[in-house]
């Protein structure tokens, strides 16, 4: 009977081959990136009194404004139940107004408000601070950004 104990190296090889093993799943590595890099967010919101999800509803509005609830869902892939309470956070922040649409009663337009559109200067220094803590170049984050954009295609597609 071999009763030797297999070395760190040995396990490591045991581990890559592993389909299980915790370091070769994809999913693992998306969560972890995933919470650091919105961790990193966090310090640099809260001077502008935001969470990384408001972040992201407000920069899909300075790109366009007013845009109904429908579009915003579709443009950040949330579902409404997701949304509406980020939407009327930002709305008593006085970031936002939320009305029923001239077009369609039943759609409702989001729409930025002066102070709305105020706070997007201050929000331009928000993604050179990230880049700084991340420590990657441009290229590198482009390049990460359009494999991400790829497989969340290839999810989409297989949904």
């Amino acid at each position: 009977m071999n009763t030797r104990i297999a070395s760190d190296a040995e396990r490591d090889v045991a581990a890559s081959d592993d389909l299980l093993a915790l370091e070769n799943q994809v999913c693992f590595a998306l969560a972890v990136a995933a919470r650091g890099v919105i961790g990193l967010y966090r310090p640099i919101l809260e001077p502008l009194g935001l969470t990384h999800p408001q972040y992201l509803v407000m920069l899909a509005l300075w790109q366009r404004s007013p845009r109904t609830v429908r579009d915003l869902g579709s443009a950040l892939q949330l579902e409404p139940a997701t949304l509406s309470p980020l939407l009327k956070r930002l709305e008593a922040q006085g970031y936002l107004t939320r009305e029923r649409s001239t077009r369609d009663e039943r759609a409702l337009d989001v729409s930025l408000t002066d102070a709305g559109r105020a706070l997007r200067a201050q929000a331009l220094e928000i993604p050179p601070q990230v880049v700084d803590r991340l420590g990657m170049s441009l290229d590198e984050l482009g390049s990460l950004r359009d494999r991400l954009t790829e497989v969340i295609a290839a999810v989409q597609h297989t949904a």
